[in-house]
């Protein structure tokens, strides 16, 4: 009995800061999602008025598809970066010291503002910027591309700017801690390299494939600034919607798209975890 009573002591203060710091503005923002708005305030209430609004517009299921849109793409360009990275890092370099400082030189982007590193792109892919005119002067292109900047290409490039080292990562770290003697076997019984990546390494690695993915998909579904920014207010996902509500004191609409959001990130996650048991194979 004693140590069941020292066990919730000892839990009480984690206990304290989830249900303060996490749990209860879930709820808040729950309850908030069915109350009513005018143009000057909000009333409580409990109706279902911003949820209707949710599912019967046109124009937010086609925000919904596009945030999907966005995170299945940055999702496989950051996958194929991230693993090539790893895959050269934990079984190309064989100093430890050289893997350390390797992995330490793609923090380098991370030691400044999110923001910065994402207006950096402007400047070289405008009209008249870096990209364009090295274009022109190659002779690839005889005007300038206008695609390359406020369009769907640079804010996927900034996502995968963004969001690449959170696929490396869990990646580098579920490599680091197969055991050599397995590669080492597949390769004596005739393995081919090709084979060894597809039959041992590959399967080994799905639980950092898995945690990164959760970080990828969850942070670009949630992204706003980078929409923003990289589109020139031109395209929209669900962290826009929520900002823009924000910004028109529109609480209870914010709150219900936020609960939608929640939800469909909650799921994606759960469908996820299917494919593996991360706290097993870890």
């Amino acid at each position: 009995m004693s140590r069941h009573v020292s066990g919730w002591l000892q839990a009480a203060p984690l206990t304290v800061v989830l249900g303060g710091f996490l749990i209860a503005p879930i709820i808040m923002i729950v309850v908030v999602s069915f109350w009513g708005a005018t143009e000057y305030s909000i009333y409580p209430a409990f109706q279902f008025d911003n949820y209707s609004y949710l599912f019967g517009s046109a124009v937010v299921w086609k925000v919904f598809l596009a945030t999907f849109k966005y995170a299945l793409i940055t999702w496989a360009f950051t996958l194929a970066i991230g693993f090539t990275v790893a895959y050269f890092l934990a079984f190309h370099v064989r100093s430890q010291a050289m893997q350390t400082a390797l992995f330490l030189l793609c923090t380098i982007p991370f030691w400044t503002s999110n923001i910065i590193r994402m207006i950096s792109w402007i400047p070289f892919l405008g009209r008249n910027g870096i990209a364009n005119s090295a274009l022109i002067s190659w002779g690839v292109v005889d005007q300038p591309v206008e695609w390359l900047l406020y369009s769907d290409f640079s804010v996927i490039l900034a996502f995968v700017h963004l969001y690449t080292l959170f696929m490396v990562v869990p990646i580098f770290n579920t490599m680091m801690r197969i055991d050599r003697s397995l590669i080492e076997a597949a390769v004596d019984n005739g393995a081919s390299a090709f084979q060894t990546l597809r039959h041992v390494i590959l399967p080994l690695t799905k639980p950092g494939i898995m945690i990164g993915t959760i970080f990828v998909v969850t942070l670009v579904m949630g992204d706003f600034i980078t929409v923003r920014f990289m589109s020139g207010s031109q395209k929209a996902n669900v962290g826009r919607l929520i900002s823009n509500d924000i910004a028109l004191l529109q609480y209870p609409s914010a709150a219900a798209t936020s609960v939608v959001l929640l939800i469909t990130v909650l799921m994606v996650i759960g469908i996820l975890l299917r494919f593996v048991n991360i706290r097993k194979e870890l």
